[in-house]
């Protein structure tokens, strides 16, 4: 179970009885908050027949450059629960979870028990896969109270992939210093993996249950079911993939470490090294060298970001361009966006791969 924090002193709601199984919300419900729709998915999965959670980060919005309106910080301050991933993926909620309620708790989800990590990969040349990289967490005994985490992203560039062609420069000094800003983390794009999805809903589903146990019964037998959905997905998506997944291909960022292990995939690079900067024409210089070199089949845009910039790479090279998105943009929130998003990134490299 990850380790959840009171973050100052005080009780947790009293929860009231649940006379009778329903199908209809019940008033008591946790107030339960997430920050971006698959892990949204997976707790409104878990919740069904007892509440609805909020989510923060919607449509092509990114969690890497977001800013919180008002209404998500009121939402925030009247949370029972919260999760997220972690403050290097979600940083825009650094500031806002040390001064929650008193009766907050939070789950950070990289710190939860059974997660697999990964080690952020440096530059966006990526090496062939080695599966033993990864390990399991167990952070039951992982001290992670401490909010004050330190990092360098640029929050205040929500539309960092407008600049214009004059900060080249600047984009490929900053590209250089993401590859050191990233040696020591783990790779936050944890739901990609169907595995750490089973992980994150087991997780989920302890901490409801233990703050709410009038309906933990619903919660445990939510998960059932979901843990099955995530099974039978992931075996038709193996048997989707299985045909091209040797075919080296080039995502716009690096997303998509926990899909390529789950699955077998090649990819061989990334467009951009930091997702909330546009990449400079050096970087760019190089990627298109990448491609030529690698015999990468397909080029991924995502819908967060423009999608001229992979029209400019694969202009001479004869790769082709597909859409691959770890967040489901065009996905409507609520219990099956998750195993939708997974669906839909494997269908989508499937499709561009086969040609």
């Amino acid at each position: 179970m990850p380790k959840s924090r009171l973050l100052f002193a005080g009780a947790f709601f009293a929860a009231a009885q649940f006379a009778a199984p329903a199908v209809s919300w019940a008033a008591d419900a946790p107030k339960v908050v997430a920050s971006i729709k698959p892990i949204h998915s997976i707790v409104a999965a878990i919740m069904q027949g007892v509440g609805k959670p909020e989510l923060l980060v919607n449509g092509a919005a990114s969690p890497h450059t977001y800013s919180l309106r008002p209404s998500e910080a009121r939402a925030l301050q009247n949370a029972d629960l919260v999760i997220y991933v972690s403050p290097d993926l979600e940083s825009f909620l650094d500031k806002p979870l040390k001064s929650l309620s008193s009766n907050a708790k939070v789950m950070e989800l990289a710190e939860a028990k059974g997660v697999e990590t990964l080690e952020m990969r440096e530059g966006g040349a990526f090496e062939p896969h080695h599966h033993g990289d990864a390990h399991d967490d167990d952070h039951d005994d992982h001290d992670h109270h401490d909010g004050d985490h330190d990092h360098d992203h640029d929050h205040d560039h929500a539309d960092a992939h407008d600049h214009t062609d004059h900060d080249h420069a600047d984009a490929d000094h900053a590209d250089a210093h993401e590859h050191e800003h990233h040696h020591d983390e783990g790779d936050p794009h944890i739901w990609m993996s169907p595995e750490n999805g089973k992980a994150i809903a087991t997780d989920i589903t302890q901490e409801l249950a233990e703050i709410d146990p009038a309906h933990a019964d619903f919660y445990r037998a939510n998960l059932k079911s979901l843990l099955g959905k995530i099974d039978a997905t992931k075996d038709d998506l193996a048997s989707q993939i299985a045909p091209v997944k040797d075919k080296p291909f080039i995502v716009f960022h690096d997303a998509y470490q926990y899909l390529e292990h789950s699955f077998g995939l090649q990819a061989v690079g990334s467009i951009t090294i930091s997702p909330d900067r546009k990449p400079g024409a050096k970087r760019l210089h190089d990627i298109e060298d990448k491609i030529k070199s690698s015999g990468a089949a397909c080029v991924f845009a995502e819908p967060q970001f423009k999608p001229a910039i992979v029209q400019s790479v694969v202009a001479d090279t004869g790769a082709r361009t597909g859409t691959l998105d770890p967040l489901g943009a065009n996905i409507d929130a609520g219990p099956n966006a998750y195993i939708e998003i997974l669906s839909q990134n494997i269908s989508s490299l499937a499709s561009c791969l086969k040609g």
